[in-house]
This record gives C-alpha cells, structure tokens and sequence, in this order.
C-alpha cells in the first residue's frame, strides 16, 4: 500500500506542475489551434489530478505539491524564456521539454513503485499518455 500511495503522490506532483506549467503560458499563445491543444490538455490534467486526489483521500493518503524548488526553477525558464522571444515556437518547445521531463519522471515513478496497486498504475499509464501525446501534438509548432 505504501507503494501505492508514493506513485500517486508522485502523479498528483506532476499533475500539479503541468497545469502550472500551461497556465503559466496560456496568456501568450497567439495561434488558436495551439491554445485549443493546451487548453484541452490542461483540463485532462486536471481531471486526471482530481482522480488521482480522490484516489490517496480514499486510501486515506493526501496530495503532493511539486518540490518549491523545482517550481521556481520553471517559473524562471518559462518567463526568461518568453521575455526572450514570446512566440508559439518557444512556449510549444518549453512545454515540450515538461513533457519529456514528465514522461522520463512518471516511467522511473512506475518502475521504482512497481508493487503499487493496478488502479494507480493505470493513473500513472494515463498521465504518461497524456504527455506523450502532447509532445508529439507540440511538435507541429516548433
């Protein structure tokens, strides 16, 4: 159980810094079709994130937030970033990287807790799809 509730805490961290992340970005998005994808990619977060939040209430677990360290990192890569050269380019490569970060986090997440539960595995499955897809989404704006 203990397993269990480590890969979802892991899961609600990293559901947390995507929707930090896309909404960090939203407001500079020029192309609609660009806005649309993150928009809808947000809400799966989310609605993923609230999953995963019912689930650990269930097992009597909670949430994790991302690591204060982490977040003021990405905060400062996005806004230096968009300072720099604000364009759809540049938010579809920033976010591409959080999807590869995500991806290689969740995977590690999936096999050093490979005794958790099929429910929070199939969590943990779905956000890792999540991302993958949005990063080859995010490759048409680069």
């Amino acid at each position: 159980m203990e397993n269990t509730i480590n890969l979802l805490k892991e899961c609600d961290a990293g559901t947390k810094t995507a929707v930090n992340s896309i909404k960090e970005v939203l407001d500079n998005v020029k192309s609609e079709n660009l806005l649309t994808l993150l928009t809808e990619v947000l809400h799966e977060h989310e609605d993923i994130g609230n999953e995963i939040a019912e689930t650990l209430r269930e097992m009597g677990g909670h949430g994790k937030d991302p690591n204060p360290m982490a977040r003021v990192m990405s905060w400062m890569k996005i806004n230096f970033k968009m300072l720099e050269k604000g364009d759809d380019k540049t938010i579809a490569a920033l976010m591409l990287d959080g999807c590869n970060m995500g991806v290689k986090q969740l995977s590690a997440y999936l096999n050093e807790y490979d005794s958790a539960d099929d429910k929070s595995k199939r969590l943990a499955k779905r956000l890792i799809n999540c991302e993958e897809k949005l990063a080859k989404e995010l490759k048409n704006y680069l």
